[in-house]
């Protein structure tokens, strides 16, 4: 995916309109939509206002480079991933992370549970 055309995708999923981003910029709807379509150039500025306003890295946002392949080994499991956008991967990553947390501190609980009944 092109930057121009993530930056299309990551508007509409923010729900901000194209005159709120113009906005952000300074600039009116219509030279927005030429940047948004690639017709313009954003400078290094510029996007790091649209990286804030979106809620995202600099980096996710401007790199169109997607990893070809990614191998993780997680619990003697080995998941391979492929053309995925870094920005994805790094997204699943730190949900993955939150999500053994969870269940960590759950496994906790429920073993000092187990253990109070016991006693």
């Amino acid at each position: 995916m092109k930057a121009h055309e993530k930056l299309k995708t990551l508007r509409r999923q923010r729900g901000l309109s194209q005159v709120q981003m113009g906005k952000i910029l300074g600039t009116d709807a219509s030279n927005y939509s030429r940047k948004e379509r690639g017709e313009v150039k954003i400078y290094d500025d510029e996007w790091e206002k649209l990286a804030k306003a979106l809620e995202v890295s600099l980096e996710s946002i401007k790199n169109t480079k997607t990893k070809s392949s990614y191998q993780e080994h997680s619990s003697g499991n080995s998941i391979t991933y492929s053309h995925i956008p870094n920005f994805i991967l790094e997204t699943q990553k730190k949900y993955i992370e939150k999500l053994e947390k969870e269940n960590k501190e759950l496994l906790e609980e429920n073993n000092k549970l187990k253990n109070s009944e016991t006693n």
